[in-house]
């Protein structure tokens, strides 16, 4: 499956404007002084993240224009960072991003169907943005929580040891904007042995 940033990426459209907020500015500072003298090209991968997060979740060419600006570096360069990882979006994201671990431990342990779930739920394909702009969904390699597999990872956060019913409930959840309960979903403690009922 191809990451969802690399499928009709990059337009230029005039009206993605892109310029640092007042506070990400003073961040981007304090960024770049955390590199030798004249390595702040290295803040490359920070300051993608910084720019992806104030645009809503993706990198628009404006935003990426702006990286290549801050730290003097040629368009290009900065593309190729942001095509490389699939941490970055190139393209729109629901508000909840969806990353459904597919790497051998937690598909042993499910993860197809909680795909399954997912799409049900959710209402979007694998790689596709719901209609709602709620949800996107994309299947990922190891997010290195193995010992509670199956997980996915939404936005930010870790959601571990699931099933086909814990998941179904927390998407539901996120659906109908209810509180959700990070970490494991069975109430294992870090990645402690299962606890025995």
């Amino acid at each position: 499956m191809k990451h969802p940033g690399l499928i009709n990426s990059i337009k230029d459209n005039e009206k993605d404007l892109f310029e640092w907020s007042e506070t990400n500015f003073l961040k981007v500072k304090k960024i770049i002084e955390k590199y030798p003298s004249g390595r702040k090209q290295s803040a490359v991968i920070p300051l993608l993240d910084l720019a992806q997060r104030q645009n809503k979740g993706w990198l628009n060419k404006k935003a990426l224009e702006k990286v290549a600006e801050t730290l003097s570096m040629s368009f290009i360069r900065v593309l190729e960072v942001a095509t490389f990882y699939s941490m970055f979006n190139l393209k729109p994201i629901g508000k909840n991003y969806i990353q459904i671990c597919r790497t051998t431990p937690c598909w042993l342990r499910g993860s197809d169907k909680l795909l399954n779930i997912a799409k049900e739920v959710t209402g979007c394909s694998l790689g596709e943005t719901s209609k709602d702009k709620r949800f996107t969904v994309v299947e990922v390699e190891c997010l290195g929580a193995c010992c509670n597999a199956p997980m996915v990872q939404i936005n930010d956060d870790y959601f571990e040891d699931l099933n086909e019913d814990n998941f179904k409930r927390l998407l539901i959840n996120l659906k109908d904007d209810k509180e959700i309960s990070k970490g494991s979903q069975i109430g294992r403690l870090s990645s402690n042995p299962k606890r025995k009922n």
